[in-house]
């Protein structure tokens, strides 16, 4: 954590955040980083979904679990939770009036889930001209599949990623997989940063704001980009291949005498290294694999041929090898060594914060490295409602008199 906390890129800028999960809460978090001060809206007594996706639990300083998953803490760094409930005539108010004072409204109900609130975007419009109002659904507002539910997983098959994803049929162990993390819901996250960050741009022109409709479904099919490519430009629908690259060889896993490594050579000079540091340099000359075009084509052939050494060594002893010669390896690391890795330690990819419920969280930094508004960590993810008062105070001035009265009716 800084020790000096400076101003973020977008300090002043008001985020209210209704959405849950995690495509929503990823954009949050990551304007939050950015210095926006993002104030989430959940449930009274239930809250965010994730919050019950455990185990695993944040540990308190007794050593016992508490009630704050993993999964929350992933996504709610630097936000401020308030509960309102939204079923209740005041609780739809007092939304509309944090609304009417925000700049930005992230929301990942069903499409008209809100409308029912008053709280769709033509109802906040009317309230606040510059709203910029953000909506993340599975299928977009608009389609035949507009009603449904979505949800990662479903969308990575839906949309071709895990068509993908895995080992080809005919092999051991083949057949479609989903990536290991939910990442259409990142992607979705990330988009909708970007979109929100355009959108104010805009109203810094025009003064006013807009709508963004952000579906998962088109999220995963835009970010399927060369395979995508390969589709509609040579008309051959990609298959699965494992760890292999459709248009590049070598560049995948091979077996080592300890283990797998990866080696990925994107050039013919690459591959010329490749195979004087594996001891072949009469490979680099061969027709079949001297160009990257030959090699995709004679890709079996060449494949075998580099296992067949690649056992011979460690994957450490390999990659020393490797990098001497200029050829990108590395190896397969699971997540304990991924944050052991020094690397990794030198660019402080973990950080520890301190939790009302535990006397430290350890958390992945944020990778974005700005020189001049660097990424601040204010805010643990916060607990259930932690700063209801605060915000209702800060953003619309009601006196604890109003805010109790507000506990007693259960809005907050």
């Amino acid at each position: 954590m800084n020790d000096t906390l400076q101003e973020g890129a977008l300090d002043g800028l008001r985020v209210l955040d209704l959405s849950r999960v995690l495509a929503g809460p990823w954009a949050g978090q990551l304007l939050a980083d950015l210095g926006a001060d993002v104030v989430k809206i959940e449930r009274p007594g239930v809250g965010d979904d994730t919050r019950a996706w455990g185990p695993p639990w944040l540990k308190g300083a007794d050593g016992e679990a508490t009630a704050e998953s993993a999964y929350f803490l992933s996504a709610n760094r630097n936000k401020r939770s308030v509960t309102i409930d939204l079923g209740h005539p005041d609780g739809q108010r007092l939304v509309r009036q944090l609304a009417s004072k925000a700049d930005v409204l992230l929301e990942n109900f069903k499409v008209g889930g809100l409308s029912q609130y008053g709280l769709d975007y033509a109802s906040l419009k009317s309230l606040n001209p510059r709203l910029v109002y953000c909506s993340i659904t599975g299928f977009g507002q608009t389609g035949p599949y507009a009603p449904r539910a979505g949800y990662d997983f479903l969308i990575q098959g839906m949309g071709g990623l895990m068509s993908l994803t895995g080992r080809a049929d005919r092999t051991e162990g083949g057949g479609p997989l989903k990536v290991g993390v939910a990442l259409t819901d990142i992607m979705t996250g990330l988009y909708a940063t970007v979109a929100i960050q355009a959108a104010l741009a805009r109203r810094e022109r025009t003064g006013q704001g807009q709508h963004i409709d952000l579906a998962l479904l088109d999220v995963q099919i835009a970010s399927l980009a060369n395979q995508a490519a390969n589709y509609l430009v040579g008309g051959v629908v990609p298959k699965r291949m494992g760890n292999a690259h459709p248009s590049i060889v070598p560049y995948q896993d091979f077996p080592t005498a300890d283990g797998h490594m990866i080696i990925a050579v994107g050039n013919d000079n690459q591959f010329a290294n490749f195979c004087q540091a594996l001891g072949r340099s009469e490979w680099a000359s061969d027709e079949r694999f001297s160009r990257n075009p030959h090699r995709v084509k004679h890709r079996d052939e060449l494949i075998a041929l580099i296992r067949n050494v690649t056992v011979s060594r460690t994957t450490g002893e390999w990659i020393a090898v490797m990098e001497a010669a200029g050829v990108p390896c590395g190896p397969i690391n699971s997540l304990d060594k991924v944050f052991a890795d020094p690397h990794v330690q030198s660019r402080s990819m973990r950080i520890d914060m301190p939790h009302p419920l535990s006397k430290n969280v350890g958390l992945v930094a944020n990778p974005i490295r700005m020189s001049e508004s660097p990424v601040q960590y204010r805010q643990s993810p916060p607990t259930l409602g932690e700063h209801t008062g605060e915000v209702l105070q800060g953003w619309l001035d009601l006196d604890t008199t109003e805010i109790d009265d507000l506990r007693l009716k259960r809005v907050v």
